[in-house]
């Protein structure tokens, strides 16, 4: 427990005291381009907040205080401020530094002088760092007094650090080795649990603060679940070093492109100045199991699950629900899910793989279509993989062939057409256009190890136009020809005509392998019912179904199209 500690934003300009850099830190390292980073940062973000790095003390006998954590930085602020009090006799400065491994580091902190900065390395560091701050005032030929005055200014009233006094039995070393060694950072999410556990006037029973304590590590331990993870968020993992934090960023309303790094924290820290950590902490919990409640429901797990794909807001959909019924929020959700798919019947015929417009929201489409298919599936526990999609692991493909482009390394040409020898082979032994494959497979084995680009293209056309069944392909870069296939980025496979497709889908099916259920059906052939479908093509009666099983009356995507413009017209 962590009930004596003190957890509060602190102004620079309020920073005050005398600071011990005990010896189981290294020294002082910071270069020029740190110096100008931090300083070129606080002064661009102007009269913004800005957060510094926390910095972890613990208060000693004497009143002074050890510096466990943010000496770097700290150090830096010192000797700006005590070059800006030279252009600026107001300045006040209020803290004072020193290093238990350096004798007399205070007094060269005040003297910064030259000659001096040659007895150790710290010092040659300091030195440097000074005078990379006197550089920083003027460069450009600027007007060094006014760059004080406005940087003094930002100092007083916009640039904060977090405070962080730990109980005073706190192993001082211990914690600096988890916070510098350990390499793990003080997050939002570990500052949110010190406010809740920091000695203030909203203090909480032991009993309570064990009870956060659980009830967090459990909330922890099933955010590292991939499924759940994916579900709740189109964020990386690895962002996300502590994952509870990612609850309370929802809670806080945290902008995806919010500057201020400890927005989270400022969140709830100023919501202990008007509530109780008791009602602060019940509100969290009834925010996470919502969340768990979702997850586990099917029918929402799939529809918010597609919503979250598609950038929704987790926070807007929790807020939203709680004054509607479940049927109205069921409709709630199907609304806006018509308004992410933003497509009437018309305007999804018309969408074009070859115009880079039309793509992602073919891919939208798609991926909608496997969601709402595997929903829609009766007395089944099965899931449509959020993990798998965000994965990046599925791509865009053309179940039937489109042109030989990309195939100009003789190795793809060899593997494309050693894929559809084996075709050509199917037909022969299905008594499928016997002559011309054989024709074509000879073509092959004459020119296979000395295979020219001219040479393969003609093969190619020919081939393709064999295992298709019509001579019109301008149905190539329509949604009825294209799926959502997981398969290596392979330029031989991605130009491959639908035969050759299904039997790579067979095998990936075979070996396990997780594949979008529509895909599946469709190298399957599973949406036609015409007992004259041939396995080896993709044809019209093929795509006919496939377009009827998104549109048709009873039509997996019907739900949520936009009227079309001649249905309203007719109205």
């Amino acid at each position: 427990m962590t009930k004596n500690a003190i957890l509060e934003p602190k102004l620079v300009g309020e920073i005050s005291g005398n600071f011990i850099i005990p010896a189981y830190q290294r020294g002082y390292r910071w270069e020029k381009e740190h110096i100008e980073m931090l300083l070129n940062d606080i002064y661009e973000n102007g009269a913004e907040s800005y957060s510094l790095q926390p910095i972890v003390v613990k208060k000693l006998q004497d009143g002074s205080f050890e510096l466990i954590d943010g000496q770097q930085r700290l150090t830096s602020i010192f000797l700006i401020l005590k070059y800006m009090k030279q252009l600026l006799p107001t300045v006040e400065h209020k803290f004072s530094i020193k290093y238990t491994t350096r004798e007399r580091s205070e007094d060269f902190l005040e003297s910064l002088d030259e000659i001096r900065s040659k007895e150790n390395i710290d010092f040659y560091h300091i030195y440097n760092a000074y005078t990379a701050i006197e550089e920083w005032f003027t460069i450009g030929n600027a007007d060094k007094l006014l760059k004080g005055i406005n940087l003094y200014k930002y100092f007083s009233e916009n640039v904060k650090v977090i405070w962080y006094e730990v109980e005073n039995n706190k192993d001082s070393t211990a914690l600096f080795t988890r916070l510098n060694i350990g390499k793990i950072p003080l997050t939002n999410a570990e500052l949110v649990k010190a406010l809740f556990l920091s000695k203030d006037t909203n203090h909480l029973t032991d009993e309570k603060q064990l009870e956060i304590a659980t009830t967090w590590d459990a909330y922890e331990k099933e955010l590292h679940d991939k499924s759940y993870w994916a579900f709740l968020t189109n964020e990386k993992e690895e962002d996300y070093p502590t994952r509870i934090e990612l609850i309370f960023n929802m809670i806080a309303k945290k902008a995806p492109h919010e500057k201020e790094k400890f927005y989270t924290f400022y969140h709830f820290s100023d919501e202990m100045k008007t509530k109780s950590k008791v009602d602060i902490w019940k509100d969290i919990q009834e925010f996470y199991l919502k969340l768990r409640e979702w997850f586990e429901n099917r029918d929402i797990y799939h529809k918010v699950g597609y919503l979250i794909t598609q950038g929704a807001n987790m926070q807007e959909l929790i807020n939203e629900s709680k004054d509607l019924s479940k049927s109205a929020f069921n409709k709630s959700l199907n609304s806006k899910i018509v308004a992410a798919l933003d497509l009437s019947s018309d305007q999804l015929l018309g969408l074009s793989y070859d115009k880079t417009r039309d793509r992602s929201k073919i891919e939208n489409l798609l991926l909608l279509l496997n969601v709402e298919t595997v929903r829609l599936l009766q007395d089944s526990s099965e899931r449509y993989s959020f993990k798998h999609h965000k994965r990046n692991f599925w791509s865009l493909e053309h179940i039937h062939a489109q042109n030989s482009e990309g195939l100009n390394k003789q190795v793809d040409q060899q593997l494309w057409l050693q894929l559809h020898k084996n075709s050509l082979k199917r037909l022969v032994a299905n008594n499928i256009n016997k002559d011309k494959a054989n024709v074509l497979i000879q073509n092959i084995e004459d020119n296979y190890d000395d295979i020219t680009k001219e040479v393969f293209d003609k093969i190619f056309a020919d081939v393709v136009n064999l295992l298709s069944m019509e001579d019109d392909r301008s149905y190539i870069d329509s949604v009825s020809n294209m799926a959502l296939l997981s398969i290596d980025n392979n330029a031989a496979l991605n130009n491959s005509t639908f035969d050759v497709k299904r039997n790579k889908i067979l095998e990936m099916d075979r070996k396990g392998k997780y594949i979008p259920i529509c895909t599946r059906r469709v190298f399957l052939k599973y949406y036609s019912e015409s007992e004259n479908n041939q396995l080896q093509f993709w044809g019209e009666g093929d795509r006919d179904a496939y377009i009827d099983a998104m549109l048709g009356n009873e039509g997996i995507l019907t739900p949520y199209l936009k009227p079309s413009q001649n249905s309203e017209n007719d109205e």
